[in-house]
């Protein structure tokens, strides 16, 4: 009786032995190479987002002139000083051979006088600047040089650029009996340029819709690119 209580004593023993001893199936799964749950186990790396460019600016120097096309006619007696007009950019604006600001680009200016025949020392006068171009989808403030146009009390019409410095500013549209396209008027250093021909009669300054005029920069303007 003795023998068989041992022998079922040491039975239990072995098999508990045993028990202990097996591992888990989790540690078998951890440990398996081929497990694809114990591989997936391992956090992913991290997708790296590549870096922004960084914005770089060019300067368009101050002198640099600005040709536009109107796209609304204005005029010594059309016009009212404050008021503002639109176009485009009737050429590209380039900076050592690169385009900076393309052509077809959105301007806005303003007239800063405008006086009908008569009420300017018996003559006519039409003073414009540029506000703004639109670039990248942003619009720009810049400062020009302010383009006068005046006529005498006989008829003679000359162009000044007023605060022009050394700078080069001119008018290429048309007065009304003049044609469009014909020269207005142009400046060359700190002087004041006449037309090429003066005309009598009783005209008033008129620069119709698609008149190319060309403002000079005041300040270098700075483009983001």
């Amino acid at each position: 009786m003795r023998v068989r209580f041992s022998m079922w004593i040491l039975s239990l023993a072995l098999l508990a032995g045993v028990g202990c001893n097996k591992p888990s199936q989790s540690d078998n799964s951890a440990q398996n190479p081929d497990n694809p749950q114990a591989n997936n186990s391992a956090p992913a790396p991290e997708n790296s987002m590549p870096a922004k460019p960084v914005p770089t600016t060019v300067t368009v120097p101050a002198g640099k002139v600005i040709t536009i096309r109107l796209a609304d006619a204005v005029g010594s007696k059309i016009s009212q000083p404050g008021q503002t007009f639109g176009g485009t950019l009737a050429r590209a604006v380039e900076v050592g051979g690169e385009v900076v600001i393309p052509a077809g680009a959105r301007v806005q200016g303003e007239v800063v006088d405008a006086k009908a025949l008569g009420h300017f020392a018996g003559g006519a006068l039409l003073q414009l600047k540029l506000n703004s171009i639109r670039v990248n989808g942003e619009q720009m403030p810049v400062e020009t040089a302010t383009l006068s146009q005046t006529i005498k009390g006989k008829g003679k019409r000359t162009g000044v650029l007023v605060g022009g410095g050394a700078g080069l500013g001119a008018v290429i549209g048309g007065l009304t009996g003049g044609g469009k396209g014909a020269a207005i008027g142009a400046l060359a250093g700190g002087g004041a340029g006449t037309a090429g021909s003066a005309y009598t009669g009783n005209k008033e300054i008129v620069l119709p819709a698609e008149s190319a005029v060309a403002f000079t920069l005041k300040q270098p303007l700075r483009v983001r690119k």
